[in-house]
């Protein structure tokens, strides 16, 4: 109670102090602190984005009601140099006594520190916001412009300034709309005549429909379409300028007629301009330089190549496989020109990471047709990367990994890509025995080596350019990899092999096909389980000491033997025999089975053979982007190609009932994942960013359960931040366990993201979900999902958080608190853990979504 009050006490004092802190403290006695703005628009208060930021002059920003930047800027005194000299003028010998003592260099560096804090105060503050009546007056002139613009031709704003004798005031806007015009008569008056013919085809697409309102934006995008139609069309000459609108609005009656009106070509002399109807261009050949370099222009090519109509040339001997350069060309010989060509070529290009940045360059011959030079620097052909980092974790006091990489471009000359790359680490396990001076420092080692080949095309026996073509830039990679880890976990060792297809419809859309990816994990330390989950081991250990089980090799109970994991084994057994001993209960037997299902599946040897497809749509248009949705769909399925061959082979059985294939049984399942993220940007920094995830994986024919690796888990970072990984869920359960997974997950955040102060911004969020198993072997009603009623388990935290930006990255605290913990399950679930002692705190990199 003493804690509570004193909390209290301490954030009455803070906000008492911000709030009676002087805000008009640097405004001067004839100026006032703009503390408001009000928007009336037909004398209904308006309060939008969009309204705001029309406004020149906004109030200081807030947080939580305070004009923080404010009062920080207000605790900076204006003239901290001048006070600084007046002080060393003070005492008439004070300035010659400290260059004496010091150095006139310190005494300047003095002079500099004490400038130092004064001038961050200013720049980590805010100004006061002071009315200005010029840049009032703009702001009314805008809201105008943008009535006007939208189509209420007779809009009219005035304002008026409410003036307090405390140095505030406040503005209110006031627009008066009048009835909006709207769009009656479409005309057009073309002059050239191919120009009349290819309008009347494009015309049907029109932005500008009669009986809607006018907007000055539809006839700018309207002006924008019609100029890439056309220059899509084989005018090559064409641009916005040529397109004009005439509007009349005189009698109208609040209508508005628009003549589109398209001019002929205008050509300059150094005399005049004469106009000529415009013509359609051909391309009449396409010349590709691969070895361009600036220093050999001029120079007499050595090599030369026809192929398909394009002329390959080069200085030195062209390395590149004439197929796989045209293959990139959207520029055709013998074609119509289109602007477009000139961008899918510029795309393709850059996609094949084998040349810098092309250069395309258009010739007009005399007889209409067009020449075109793309001129193609390459890359070197091999890059070199190092990568080193320090680390520790919970396993491990210090751990020391390189990650090399050899890429090697052009390897096969049709501009495929090789990338070689390893891996290697050692650590100090965390637990190791310092006792045994044999034992090495570094105990922890993992080493891995990976192959990925790049295809710059979709590497397959039958033509596809009919179903993805190559606009959508396909590619195919097949990658090879494999890992093996000593001291860590279960040591396991990993083998994975991936062929698949990547293309992009557009440059929001993105499409991939695992055609097969092969995952093999085999683990080499099984015996080292209970030393990893030492959760269930204690589990274990506590029904042995509560039954007053006897260890096979001594009178001692379990934790005491000298080899534990040997008898928690034996202990299973001991209680999951063929009869069940009479001192184990229900209760205790159920738990018990449940942990050596566990065991068994964790410990077992996977064997993956799968397809996928992914889809994702992003509409960012770039990374500033604040405004945006991004949609991703994942449909995964395993081990049906195995299991359909092992039917018609004959192959027989194992004892669980399940095929093997080089004694493993291969797991067979489907799996999908719908996520869905958006952002809305409410201006000023302030952004409400939402995330929501579904995914479920179902076993079946050769699997009763889903590999860990592909299971599904809560908690962390970057999911519901008020459960660390791995500890929420699954259901309303109360596992013990290190590593809570199963093969159902629901999860729902939203975070209101706002700038505090320079590059710190602050963010609210809630994050809801959970984890269950369904149409698995798991039968603890709490862990499962049987119908709607189990989303009652749905864990909810929310919490706080900082967000500093460093521009190529952001660094990210945040405080999760158990706001419904579903594993109360019949008791209260709400805020029982809403405090400090049982937060989560995270650090992460970047945004969570």
């Amino acid at each position: 109670m003493k804690q509570k009050l004193l909390k209290i006490l301490t954030l009455i004092i803070i906000t008492n102090f911000f709030t009676s802190c002087d805000a008009v403290k640097r405004v001067a006695e004839d100026e006032h602190l703009l503390t408001k703005n009000t928007v009336l628009i037909n004398d209904k208060k308006v309060s939008n984005e969009t309204i705001n930021n029309l406004l020149y002059q906004k109030p200081n920003r807030k947080i939580l009601g305070i004009p923080l930047r404010l009062h920080i800027y207000n605790m900076a005194r204006p003239n901290r140099d001048s006070i600084f000299e007046a002080w060393l003028d003070k005492n008439p010998k004070r300035r010659q006594r400290l260059i004496n003592k010091f150095s006139k260099k310190q005494v300047d560096q003095l002079k500099q520190s004490s400038l130092g804090f004064n001038n961050w105060l200013k720049t980590t503050g805010e100004a006061p916001v002071i009315i200005d009546d010029e840049r009032t007056k703009r702001s009314v002139k805008r809201l105008q412009d943008y009535h006007i613009n939208n189509g209420w031709f007779d809009a009219e704003t005035t304002y008026s300034i409410d003036k307090k004798e405390n140095k505030r005031a406040a503005i209110e806007y006031q627009t008066n709309t009048g009835k909006a015009f709207i769009l009656d008569t479409i005309s057009s008056i073309v002059a050239s005549p191919i120009i009349d013919s290819l309008y009347k085809s494009i015309k049907k697409n029109s932005l500008l429909k009669p009986k809607e309102q006018y907007k000055t934006e539809n006839l700018v995008n309207e002006r924008d379409r019609i100029s890439n139609e056309l220059r899509n069309s084989g005018i090559f000459h064409f641009n916005q300028d040529y397109v004009t609108f005439e509007i009349d609005t005189i009698g109208t009656n609040k209508k508005v007629n628009i003549d589109v009106q398209i001019l002929n070509r205008a050509i300059r002399t150094p005399d005049s301009t004469r106009r000529e109807p415009f013509k359609v261009y051909h391309i009449d050949d396409v010349n590709i330089i691969t070895d361009y370099k600036y220093e050999n222009r001029g120079k007499p090519f050595q090599d030369s190549i026809r192929y398909n109509g394009y002329k390959l040339y080069a200085y030195d001997k062209i390395k590149y496989r004439p197929k796989a350069i045209t293959d990139a060309m959207f520029i055709n010989p013998g074609t119509l020109f289109k602007d477009i060509d000139k961008t899918r070529t510029y795309r393709h290009l850059n996609g094949l990471r084998t040349f810098k940045y092309p250069n395309i360059e258009y010739i007009e011959n005399p007889d209409n047709t067009l020449s075109d030079t793309i001129r193609l620097t390459p890359l070197k052909k091999f890059s070199l990367v190092f990568n080193a980092d320090v680390s520790k974790n919970n396993i491990q006091t210090i751990g020391l990994s390189l990650n090399p990489s050899l890429l090697i471009r052009n390897i096969f000359r049709g501009a495929e890509t090789l990338e070689v790359s390893a891996i290697g680490s050692i650590g100090a396990s965390d637990d190791k025995n310092k006792n045994n001076l044999n034992d090495p420092f570094f105990d922890i080692n993992e080493i891995g080596a990976n192959l990925k080949l790049t295809i710059p095309r979709l590497f397959s026996p039958f033509y596809t350019e009919n179903i993805i073509p190559k606009y959508m830039l396909p590619s195919t990679r097949i990658s090879l990899s494999t890992t093996s880890q000593t001291n860590i976990g279960l040591d396991k060792q990993t083998f994975s092999g991936n062929f698949n297809y990547n293309w992009l419809p557009n440059s929001k859309k993105t499409n991939k096909l695992d055609v097969l990816n092969v995952q093999y994990v085999r683990n080499l330390n099984v015996e080292n389980y209970f030393g990893v989950y030492q959760n269930s081991f204690n589990s274990l250990n506590q029904i042995a000491q509560d039954v007053s089980y006897i260890a096979s090799d001594a009178t001692l109970n379990l934790p005491n033997t000298d080899n534990p994991v040997n008898e928690a084994n034996a202990f299973i057994d001991y209680v999951l025999g063929d009869t069940t001993p009479n001192e184990v209960s229900d209760l205790q037997l159920k738990t018990v089975n449940s942990i050596n299902e566990r065991k068994n599946r964790l410990t077992e040897n996977n064997l993956i053979l799968s397809s996928s497809f992914s889809f994702t749509k992003d509409e960012r248009t770039n990374i500033f982007d604040q405004n945006f949705s991004i949609f991703r769909f994942k449909l995964e399925s395993a081990g049906n190609l195995l299991a359909n061959a092992s039917k018609l082979l004959g192959v027989k059985k194992n004892s669980n009932n399940r095929f093997e294939l080089l004694n493993v049984a291969f797991s067979q399942y489907i799996k999908t994942e719908l996520d869905y993220i958006k952002h809305w940007d409410l201006g000023n920094k302030n952004v409400l960013a939402m995330r929501s995830f579904l995914g479920v994986a179902i076993p079946y024919g050769n699997s009763t359960s889903i590999p860990f690796s592909k299971s599904f888990f809560a908690g962390g970072p970057n999911d519901n931040r008020a459960w660390s990984a791995y500890n929420l869920g699954p259901g309303s359960s109360e596992t013990t366990n290190e590593f809570n997974e199963a093969n159902l997950k629901l999860a729902l955040s939203i975070e209101q993201r706002f700038n505090m102060f320079g590059n710190l911004n602050g963010a609210i969020f809630i994050d809801a979900g959970n984890i269950w198993n369904v149409l698995d072997d798991v039968d603890d009603e709490n862990a499962t999902f049987s119908n709607f009623s189990s989303l009652k388990d749905i864990a909810i935290g929310s919490g706080i958080g900082l967000r500093y930006d460093f521009s190529f990255f952001v660094f990210r605290f945040d405080i999760g608190f158990k706001t419904y913990d579903p594993s109360y399950r019949d008791q209260n679930r709400w805020f029982n853990d809403y405090n400090f002692n049982n937060a989560v705190y995270n650090i992460g990199i970047n945004y969570p979504f």
